[in-house]
């Protein structure tokens, strides 16, 4: 007796297979979409950052460890006098979490406090640890939702623990997250990070120069010392490759204290 044979939309081997690609993009884009709307979710304030930046905490609690490696020897090593300078610039760098970390809590409280409807503004991020977490952290601390919006990868990208969970997200697409990112947001904030966040942020910028995105749209970037060694916009001035009036696209800032003053005005429609 031949056995019924299996439904299209129930075949793991179908939908896993190249043929299907299509199917699961889809499913990248639906089932958020359903999700979001269940949880009355509209608006977002997105942050962009380095997995990597580790808290004031536990870089501080690293760099003793090694400085007390170093005074135990008279002639430290090559490599532990490259550990120790890691060490002391994750500390230096540790300041963003914190930052991030607070700016969030700032946000999240003042969203709470003066949002009527149930579509507040809630924090948004990729996901995972460094500034993400900081980010998901400071939202928790101030007793609200936030989003994750983490991709599959085989290193580095794991899931953080302050994500709420039914707004907690796993793409393997990147474009059909940065959809996602893009959609929703009202305003972003990108404080240090390397080619993923330089990716997330330049898409976004190329979107809102070209007109792409026609929704106000405030960007900061966060940690002006960072940025403007990373990124020479006025390099780029010289050589005509940007104009001058595309610097009005973001804004710089290095207090949260400041920059959640700036936001709170920017976002005062969706309040």
């Amino acid at each position: 007796m031949i056995k019924p044979a299996v439904k299209a939309y129930q075949n793991l081997e179908f939908l896993r297979s190249h043929d299907a690609r299509t199917i699961r993009v889809l499913c990248e884009l639906t089932e958020p979409k359903s999700r979001l709307h269940k949880y009355n979710v509209e608006n977002t304030i997105v942050f962009f950052g380095s997995a990597r930046i580790k808290s004031k905490t536990i870089a501080e609690k690293n760099l003793l460890k090694i400085q007390k490696l170093c005074e135990a020897k008279k002639n430290p090593g090559k490599k532990l006098l490259v550990n120790l300078r890691s060490a002391k610039t994750d500390q230096y760098m540790s300041q963003y979490y914190e930052k991030a970390r607070s700016l969030s809590c700032k946000l999240t409280h003042w969203a709470k406090q003066t949002t009527k409807n149930k579509s507040r503004l809630l924090m948004c991020t990729g996901g995972g640890g460094g500034i993400m977490g900081a980010v998901n952290q400071g939202a928790s601390e101030a007793g609200g939702r936030s989003i994750g919006f983490n991709i599959s990868l085989p290193f580095e990208q794991v899931i953080n623990k302050y994500i709420t969970e039914e707004l907690s997200f796993e793409f393997h697409y990147f474009f059909i997250r940065k959809f996602w990112f893009a959609y929703m947001a009202k305003a972003l904030i990108v404080f240090p990070g390397g080619f993923g966040t330089l990716d997330e942020m330049t898409e976004i910028l190329t979107l809102i120069q070209t007109g792409k995105v026609q929704k106000k749209l405030p960007v900061i970037l966060f940690g002006t010392d960072y940025w403007k060694k990373v990124i020479n916009f006025e390099e780029m001035i010289k050589y005509n490759t940007i104009s001058r009036k595309d610097l009005k696209l973001f804004h710089f800032f290095d207090d949260v204290d400041e920059a959640f003053e700036f936001l709170k005005k920017e976002l005062k429609d969706y309040i």
